[in-house]
């Protein structure tokens, strides 16, 4: 049984670790790191690369988060595993083994783990992003709002606890990667998503 469990850790972390923006913009001979704001997620890649290419990128992370929690519900549907799968293929993709444990900032990770443990109040959480991203035309601020939303709207729907935690956890970590976003808005310096 703890071999099952390690085992499927191990692989929801080695799959949150593929970092798609960066094979993506391997193809067009570009490293993404390079580009932008320097990011491996699907905003750089679509200011960088264009939108195409950021919806590619935004599909990889979504689904790469989605499949591991999938997994762990046929493996064992036990919620304080499945939730543990969640934060390992999260952690993968902000501390990725093949990117000398750096990665991105796992909003789009995360919306595919909490589109599958949470579907409603991830719903609503999206919703939130969507209208803030269209009132200000920040990512940053949208996916903090998004992120610290989904908690509490976990709480409200009566999702099981374990997944409440894990969405307390991935919001600390969402604040703790946008530090240096936040003191931009705070500055009025943070830049606006590419709107074309």
């Amino acid at each position: 049984m703890l071999t099952e469990i390690f085992a499927l850790f191990l692989l929801a972390y080695l799959v949150g670790s593929i970092p798609f923006g960066l094979l993506l913009s391997k193809t067009q001979n570009i490293d993404i790191r390079e580009h932008g704001s320097g990011n491996i997620g699907a905003t750089n890649v679509a200011r960088t690369m264009g939108k195409k290419a950021g919806l590619l990128t935004l599909a990889g992370d979504v689904l790469k988060g989605w499949g591991a929690v999938f997994l762990a519900n046929l493996w064992f549907d036990e919620p304080i595993i499945i939730a543990l799968a969640g934060l390992a293929v999260f952690l993968g993709h902000l501390f990725s083994i093949f990117l000398n444990f750096k990665g991105g900032k796992g909003v789009a990770t995360g919306l595919g783990v909490f589109s599958f443990l949470m579907p409603l109040s991830t719903l609503i959480s999206a919703g939130i992003f969507a209208l803030c991203l269209k009132i200000s035309g920040y990512v940053s601020l949208s996916s903090i709002l998004a992120a610290i939303s989904l908690p509490l709207l976990g709480i409200f729907f009566r999702v099981p606890f374990p997944f409440i935690y894990l969405a307390v956890i991935v919001a600390l970590f969402t604040l703790q990667k946008h530090h240096s976003n936040i003191l931009r808005l705070v500055e009025g310096t943070e830049a606006k998503f590419l709107k074309k």
